[in-house]
This record gives C-alpha cells, sequence and structure tokens, in this order.
C-alpha cells in the first residue's frame, strides 16, 4: 500500500512541477518525450508515467511501449531505493539484483536530470 501510495504521489509532483517550475519544463522540453514505469518484479504494484512538454499521463500497469522500466525485486526493496533515488542507490540495486533497468542506461539519467527539479 504504501508503494502505491508513493507513486501516485509521484505523478501528482511531476503534474506540479510541469506547471510550476521553468526548469522542469525547459528540461522536459529538450527531452520532447519520455514514457517510463516503475513496479515490482511481479508486476503486483506498477504505475507508468508519460510525460511530454505538453502535459503528464499517469496510469496503473506497465505498457509494453514505455522508453524505460525500473522493476523492483519487491515493494520494500522499491520503498528502499525511491526514498533517496540517488544514482548510487540505483546502481547498488541492480549490483544485488533488487533492481532491474529494462530499457536504456541514458534514458534513466535523462530521467535522474529531469527529477532533481522537482
Amino acid at each position: 500500500m504504501k508503494l502505491r501510495l508513493m507513486l501516485w504521489v509521484l505523478g501528482v509532483l511531476l503534474k506540479r512541477a510541469l506547471r510550476r517550475k521553468p526548469a522542469f519544463r525547459e528540461r522536459l522540453g529538450e527531452l520532447k518525450r519520455l514514457d517510463w514505469g516503475i513496479g515490482t518484479e511481479d508486476l503486483a504494484i506498477a504505475r507508468h508515467y508519460r510525460m511530454s512538454p505538453r502535459g503528464i499521463e499517469t496510469g496503473n500497469g506497465l505498457p509494453v511501449d514505455l522508453d524505460l522500466e525500473l522493476r523492483f525485486e519487491d515493494a520494500d526493496s522499491a520503498i528502499r531505493v525511491l526514498r533517496k533515488p540517488t544514482q548510487k542507490a540505483f546502481l547498488d540495486g541492480m549490483m544485488a539484483g533488487r533492481v532491474r533497468l529494462v530499457g536504456d542506461a541514458r534514458d534513466l539519467e535523462r530521467l535522474q536530470g529531469l527529477l532533481k527539479h522537482l
């Protein structure tokens, strides 16, 4: 339940940043579009985000056409990493097998660059 709420709040924060933060809008404008999602490995909890300069859409589940997916071993691992989403936390999680990246690692770097403006 905690992870599900955390992912929903992330969607609210993304939409708010698009409206209120010029640096976020500018960075998203440079990216053009980024479709990504977060979920547990068994997909019991999953949410996706479709971001473009025109708006941000969020929804349940992980569609197959996403640019980037962050899959976590379980909800506890996801909460641990997402509370402090540093590059080191993601790398440590990947090395330990708790985090799996589906997609291009450059998209993760772009996403982290964008999320620092939240």
